[in-house]
């Protein structure tokens, strides 16, 4: 019997075995209609009933309230760093956004080519490690039109353990931790999420957003970005990405089937703390982040020696663990833990890094 292997790649990342077995078994006879889901008109009756009933499941899983319409579109998350200011942020209004890491850093680069935006908080250390600045010292703008925060730093390992509490529509990037874990979405104004970590393939974003908020779109902004157009076309202005709307449904279908958000939020829980647990009490390892903001999807770490880093990447591989390399700005070593890795993922890898340790300490 060969042995497991885990994918632990901060994106595109593994999807539930489950999921793909069944994707397999569809592929090029979905539905009995002889030729898959993606080869199919997205209007047809049948694609129609894929495309709602994913959203259905969705707006379950996260209890989702009527008066926020939820969108399919193109573009993953960086898409949405450009959508959002064009749909929310008038030409004599400013945006407050927050740095916490590179993404939020992206967010905000993009959002300077559409309007003014202050800088409301930045990356943060506490006693050297990664933190996120202390919410009263915040320098929020009176008249903002929003504040945007990325609630889960892939890179960086930085997760808030708090929704930040502002009279402002609160826009969140939710790519890497949506679904994660239970949430109040009518705290938000809107959620986004490139779909290619907790979702499904890449290609596909999902927007929640608050009704009220749609309708207020620059008139430069390009049609395929409007969320006015998105929500009166169903998602559908033009061709959707198919088969990773289809791939998304079966993995709502799959966080149902697991017990929903509230069931997978204890298992992210456990994984979190078993990975944690052992960098915290094995001195070859460290953990640079102040451990109330620890992510619980993408935990970074290095080793005590870095000259070691080429040789525990071979070696991790070869036992079946992959994609464990840091990413190139801040280097070391990254797993993520996204809610279709299973536990026993987890303890394989930190087998391994034991005995690692054990051969080279």
């Amino acid at each position: 019997m060969s042995k497991p292997v885990y994918n632990f790649c901060a994106g595109p990342a593994m999807l539930p075995k489950e999921v793909m077995a069944t994707a397999q078994q569809e592929f090029v006879n979905w539905n009995q209609q002889g030729c898959s889901v993606m080869e199919i008109s997205h209007r047809s009756q049948d694609y129609l009933d894929v495309a709602y009933q994913a959203e259905r499941d969705l707006r379950e899983l996260m209890n989702i309230p009527d008066d926020y319409a939820v969108l399919f579109m193109h573009g993953g998350g960086r898409g949405q760093f450009a959508s959002v200011p064009l749909n929310l942020l008038p030409e004599n209004r400013v945006a407050d956004y927050i740095l916490t890491g590179s993404w939020s850093k992206s967010a905000l680069t993009e959002a300077q080519r559409f309007g003014d935006v202050n800088i409301a908080a930045e990356t943060y250390k506490k006693d050297g490690l990664g933190s996120v600045l202390p919410f009263e010292q915040w320098q929020l703008s009176k008249n903002a039109a929003y504040v945007h925060y990325c609630p889960n730093e892939t890179v960086d390992g930085i997760e808030f353990d708090y929704i930040p509490e502002t009279d402002k529509p609160l826009i969140a990037d939710m790519s890497s931790c949506i679904l994660s874990k239970e949430i109040d979405v009518s705290k938000f104004g809107l959620i986004y999420a490139g779909a290619q970590k907790n979702i499904g393939p890449s290609g596909l974003a999902i927007v929640i957003v608050r009704k009220d908020l749609i309708g207020k779109a620059r008139a430069q902004t390009p049609s395929i970005f409007d969320y006015s157009v998105q929500l009166n076309s169903e998602s559908m202005f033009n061709t959707p990405p198919t088969y990773a709307w289809y791939l998304a449904g079966l993995v709502f279908k799959w966080l149902k089937q697991q017990g929903g958000v509230k069931a997978i939020e204890q298992r992210n829980k456990e994984k979190a703390a078993l990975l944690y647990q052992f960098i915290d009490n094995n001195a070859f390892y460290q953990n640079r982040v102040e451990t109330r903001y620890r992510s619980k999807m993408n935990v970074p770490f290095y080793l005590k020696d870095e000259n070691l880093n080429t040789a525990f990447l071979q070696d991790s591989k070869a036992q079946g663990l992959l994609a464990l390399k840091g990413h190139r700005s801040v280097g070391g070593m990254r797993a993520s833990i996204y809610n279709a890795m299973p536990l026993e993922g987890v303890q394989a890898l930190v087998d391994f890094m034991q005995d690692f340790a054990n051969k080279n300490g």
